[in-house]
């Protein structure tokens, strides 16, 4: 952390984090930790992930195709996109069904 930076608390699926964020950064990371939140529960919510880290990877993933169609928008991304997320949530209820088995 610098000298100008401040630690930031945000919450998370309840959890509370401290982030270094520069002082003019504090609104945007504020919004930023809400909408992760927002997406996190969602997905928590839909009952298939269990795990943060599992619904934090979701989440982050679902962001970052979100960003990528706004800003990319080709359908050769947002194909590619679709398929990697969709190989994703098959190997983590795999994974999580390998896990309840045990």
């Amino acid at each position: 952390m610098s000298k100008s930076d401040s630690a930031i608390s945000v919450e998370l699926l309840g959890k509370e984090y401290l982030v270094a964020c520069p002082p003019e950064n504090r609104q945007d990371l504020e919004r930023a930790a809400q909408l992760l939140d927002q997406r996190m529960r969602e997905i928590k919510g839909h009952g298939k992930i269990y795990g943060s880290e599992r619904v934090a990877i979701m989440a982050a993933l679902n962001l970052a195709y979100d960003f990528l169609n706004a800003t990319c928008g080709s359908e050769t991304t947002q194909s590619q996109i679709k398929q990697i997320n969709s190989k994703l949530e098959g190997a983590l209820a795999q994974d999580q069904q390998m896990d309840l088995g045990d």
